[in-house]
């Protein structure tokens, strides 16, 4: 929908006596003329019937606009100003549409198309046609065009809201607009309430199932709590009688050790009896024995002297019996001469017997005594000496030999009686040597026998020394060890009442959660250490503070306290955001060197 303004019609208003027709008009219109022509009246006029106010009309009051009322002598008592509009509709066409406002004794009328209508109504159809008179979008006055010019951007667009009549409904507009607000924060609440309460209906339905199922488990946890603390007593009440037994037996073990090892240091007392006993005769047998090496010492240049006597005997011997070899021989020999010459002597005296025989035989074969010539006698006794003397010679030196003869063999038997003699007595210093030396070594074996005896008694003092310790080291291990049973019982019994105290307040915080929102967490659970070294230090800070809750606001913390008023729990810190007072940092920490950010040393949930 199109609209134009057609024409004006003035009747009796200001300047303008009786009614006239200013018309008709451009769709775009400009009034022009010199000062008095009268074009502020004519804007004047367009102005009030477009619903100007009166202080916008250069008067005081409505009766002024009448013609000759500012002279005091107005010409009648009511003055009208009516606009014609072509309206071009897609379906009707062009339509003509008449606004008129007259002013009659003081007041204002209204009218469109010749009905009377209200203010609102007239502007509101003035407004359907784009004109807006709180806006002063379609009049532009003298020097408008400069003043727009030097708005700033702020001032234009508070002038386009104006035009646009915008800014007329801003107080409207942000009514409904917060109307709106609150509708869709009703709305919403509503939706939110509704979907709250199918989710809680939901949630309910959930809790009483969980609630049952909780209830269930519950009871099943704590039955099985009781089995498992029943199993657990029993088994620890079991270890703890294993563990007396074990330290039973293990005394009786030790009693016994102790027994062994009184036994062992009886028999080591003993053994040491005899080893001292041992070690006395040993130390007289080595005694006997440095005696008798001395003795030995002593006798060992004579029996050197005697070996070395035995040896020049034994070499003399050796020389008298190759000299008595020899003498033997040269006996034989003589012998074999001394039988030769017997022999012959034999044979010579059977031949002169024969001979004689002979002779004589021949003598009484003659009859008569014959006597030997004498030239045979002289040749027989010539012979006669002769075998006299050959036969004395051998008789001499076989006299001689035999003188030699025995002589070497009295020497020779001498020599051999001494020889006997030294090897007696070399045989008697041997076998006092190989006494001596089995004596030595009967001392030698009974010196390793006690000195192995006495390591055996060594060995077993340390073996009993070691079991003993051992014993005591398994009694310690096994007081540790029940000592350790006992101090986990205890840290277990701890541990299961933090844990209770733990999942109580953490339980605590979650009630707080689903009852109450703006409920955070826990301190210690929203500011963690990065690393083990700042536990000391965030522990020192937040002292106290560790285990508050935090929650957004102090109101919040008080419904908090209030429940846990109504559910008689534990007393609990509470750190409201909005109570907290931050502290200025001191300057002097500026100066500290940091060698890591304060940032990187914590968590913040």
């Amino acid at each position: 929908m199109s609209a134009f303004l057609q024409c004006i019609e003035v009747e009796n208003f200001k300047s303008y006596r009786g009614r006239t027709t200013i018309g008709p008009l451009k769709r775009f219109s400009a009034v022009i003329g010199p000062n008095g022509s009268g074009k502020s009246n004519f804007m004047d006029a367009i102005s009030f019937v477009m619903g100007e106010k009166t202080s916008s009309l250069r008067v005081r009051k409505l009766t002024e606009l009448i013609n000759g009322a500012s002279i005091g002598r107005p010409i009648s008592n009511r003055a009208s100003v009516m606009a014609r509009f072509i309206i071009t509709n897609e379906t009707e066409g062009e339509v003509e549409k008449t606004f008129q406002r007259s002013v009659i004794n003081a007041s204002s009328e209204y009218r469109i198309n010749g009905s009377v209508v209200s203010p609102q109504h007239y502007l509101a159809e003035l407004e359907k046609l784009g004109i807006n008179v709180k806006a002063k979008n379609f009049l532009v006055f003298q020097g408008a065009v400069e003043t727009i010019a030097i708005k700033n951007a702020k001032e234009r667009t508070a002038l386009f809201e104006e035009i646009s009549g915008s800014g007329l409904l801003k107080e409207e507009y942000n009514r409904l607009k917060h109307e709106m607000q609150m509708a869709e924060e009703e709305t919403q609440f509503t939706y939110q309430k509704k979907k709250g309460i199918a989710a809680e209906r939901k949630e309910a339905k959930l809790e009483k199932q969980e609630a049952d199922r909780y209830t269930s488990l519950k009871q099943e946890c704590s039955e099985k709590q009781v089995h498992y603390q029943l199993f657990r007593l029993f088994h620890n009440e079991k270890e703890s009688k294993r563990l007396k037994e074990d330290q039973i037996s293990k005394q009786q073990e030790l009693n016994i050790i102790e027994k062994r090892k009184e036994e062992a240091d009886e028999i080591l007392k003993d053994k040491k009896k005899e080893v001292g006993k041992m070690s006395r005769e040993m130390a007289k047998k080595e005694q006997e024995i440095r005696e008798v090496e001395a003795e030995m010492s002593k006798r060992h240049p004579m029996f050197i002297k005697a070996k070395e006597k035995v040896m020049h005997t034994q070499k003399k011997l050796d020389g008298a019996v190759k000299t008595l070899e020899q003498a033997r021989r040269a006996d034989e020999a003589h012998q074999a001469d001394i039988k030769k010459l017997v022999d012959e002597l034999h044979e010579v005296e059977v031949k002169r017997a024969a001979f004689e025989n002979e002779v004589a035989g021949e003598s009484k074969k003659r009859g008569s005594n014959v006597h030997l010539e004498r030239d045979l006698v002289q040749e027989y006794d010539r012979l006669k000496q002769k075998a006299d003397a050959t036969s004395g010679k051998y008789l001499i030196n076989l006299d001689s030999v035999n003188r030699e003869q025995k002589s070497d063999q009295d020497l020779l038997d001498s020599e051999i009686n001494k020889k006997a003699q030294i090897e007696e007595n070399y045989k008697k210093i041997e076998s006092e040597k190989n006494e001596a030396l089995k004596r030595q070594e009967k001392l030698i074996d009974h010196i390793k026998t006690s000195k192995m005896g006495l390591e055996e008694q060594r060995r077993i003092k340390a073996e009993l020394s070691q079991d003993v310790g051992t014993s005591k080291e398994r009694i310690h291990e096994l007081q540790s060890e029940l000592d350790n049973v006992r101090e986990q019982l205890g840290d277990a019994k701890i541990d299961k009442h933090e844990d209770a105290r733990r999942k109580k307040k953490q339980e605590v915080v979650e009630l707080f959660k689903l009852e109450v929102p703006g409920v955070y967490d826990r301190m210690i659970n929203m500011c963690q250490p990065t690393h083990k070294r700042y536990n000391v230090a965030v522990t020192k800070v937040l002292g106290k503070y560790m285990e508050a809750i935090i929650v957004d606001t102090e109101k919040t913390a008080r419904r908090c306290i209030q429940i846990l008023k109504e559910k008689m729990l534990d007393v609990e810190t509470f750190l409201p955001l909005d109570y907290i007072q931050k502290k200025p940092l001191k300057e002097r920490l500026r100066l500290v060197q940091i060698l890591y950010s304060p940032k990187n040393t914590h968590r913040f949930n």
